[in-house]
């Protein structure tokens, strides 16, 4: 496949395919807003679709709809006076009055609420200046804060016109690439990034597809170049987005995937390269009539499972596990430790796999995959790759049984959405 076709089918595969049900619950919840708060049932009227949806950077199986309703003028001396928690509150009790059997809750700012594997926040808002809108903030008795909304949709309209499509086209891959990688990066600090990268050079103004090898080099050379800083200006809008993770290292990480791939153009081995770089979405190769007759004559059963085949993925908070390495019962190194010191991990080791950094806000459950590779693994029928639910600890026991290039992941589970996820390398050695 010609890096045009690669990347094609790449969007192809992160194109949203539920948007029959995010427009059927929208509608439905504008519709019983606008009939508490109007007398009507209008299912398109005073509500806006924004965040990722809203400006079309979303891949598939999104997994929220972020939307405003915006209140009538007459209804703000109701609320303007610390009605913060009654606007929100009158807003959740007309949503659960249409949904009586979803979870339905106000969340400081906006209320949630929770569908299968799927969600949506509804923001109440009223008209402010300058096409803006002034929200409730429940946090400290309440406040009103103000949102644009509407710039930062309107900067991403502007910006993809005068960038021949890209701006938007980067935002997806980007999303696919902090999936893949476990980046908590909320859409908007992503949105703004790329819109950000492309602004700072004209060299893609004019290029398509074919240079989209190119563009992923460039984008996170940029991204790992970043200083350190706790919030960004946000596209359009100009308001501050919050920096959760650092993302520097693992930006610089795909930077160096980029470069193989890139070198290993034209070659078997590429599309399994941009793989490690953009994950499952990434098209494999064409099949070849070798790769049918190798898999008649495996003896070994692949048993691997994919998180994406469970819940859908949105990282957006930040995961670390570490895993203490350890022989006839004392504690010997940490893994990381040796990885960065380059000690091997020899054989006969007990491993203790722990949670060593989390900010996902409770609750939330922890589910683990073990993937035994090389050929002692196939030998052994000991692929493994099952993913298992934690026990309640947050840890995991393993032992260094034979040698290989082992990977264990670890998966946070909120809502029925990964939303954080880590792993490590394992890299068993014989003494």
């Amino acid at each position: 496949m010609s890096v045009s076709d690669m990347f094609k089918d790449f969007l192809d595969n992160l194109k949203i395919d539920n948007s029959e049900q995010i427009s059927l619950r929208y509608g439905e919840i504008t519709a019983c807003l606008n009939k508490k708060f109007r007398d009507t049932e209008s299912k398109t009227a005073n509500s806006l679709q924004v965040g990722s949806y809203g400006r079309w950077t979303g891949i598939k199986n999104i997994s929220d709809l972020d939307m405003l309703y915006i209140m009538p003028a007459s209804k703000w001396n109701d609320y303007k006076n610390v009605g913060q928690s009654k606007l929100l509150t009158e807003t959740k009790d007309a949503i659960k009055a249409r949904y009586p059997s979803t979870t339905v809750y106000v969340d400081r700012l906006v209320v949630r609420v929770l569908y299968a594997n799927f969600h949506v926040e509804v923001q109440p808002v009223f008209n402010y200046e300058n096409d803006s809108f002034i929200y409730p903030d429940t946090y400290n008795g309440g406040s009103w804060k103000v949102t644009k909304p509407r710039y930062e949709i309107k900067a991403m309209s502007e910006f993809v016109i005068q960038k021949n499509k890209n701006l938007r086209r980067l935002c997806k891959m980007a999303r696919a690439w902090k999936n893949k990688h476990g980046v908590g990066m909320g859409g908007l600090l992503i949105d703004t990034l790329a819109y950000n990268f492309l602004k700072s050079t004209n060299g893609y103004d004019d290029k398509s597809f074919s240079s989209y090898d190119f563009l992923s080099r460039d984008f996170f050379k940029y991204l790992s170049d970043q200083p350190n800083q706790d919030y960004y200006a946000a596209l359009g809008s100009g308001q501050r987005v919050k920096v959760k993770q650092k993302f520097q290292k693992k930006a610089k990480k795909a930077y160096d995937l980029c470069l193989k791939a890139i070198e290993a153009e034209k070659t078997d081995s590429v599309n399994d390269k941009w793989k490690k770089v953009y994950g499952r979405p990434f098209p494999a190769r064409l099949a070849e009539t070798k790769d049918s007759s190798a898999k008649a004559a495996q003896t070994w059963e692949n048993t691997e499972q994919f998180i994406e085949d469970k819940y859908p993925i949105d990282i957006r908070y930040g995961l670390k596990i570490d895993c203490e390495v350890s022989q006839n019962g004392f504690r010997e190194h940490f893994l990381t430790e040796m990885l960065a010191k380059r000690i091997p991990l020899l054989a006969k080791k007990k491993l203790l796999f722990t949670i060593s950094e989390i900010n996902v806000p409770e609750p939330y459950s922890i589910e683990w995959k073990v993937l035994n590779r090389g050929e002692e693994a196939k030998k052994r029928n000991c692929i493994r790759g099952q993913i298992v639910a934690d026990d309640g600890q947050n840890k995991r026991k393993e032992s260094t049984t034979f040698k290989g290039d082992h990977i264990v992941e670890c998966f946070v589970i909120k809502d029925g959405i990964v939303v954080a996820k880590d792993r490590i390398d394992v890299p068993i050695r014989w003494e």
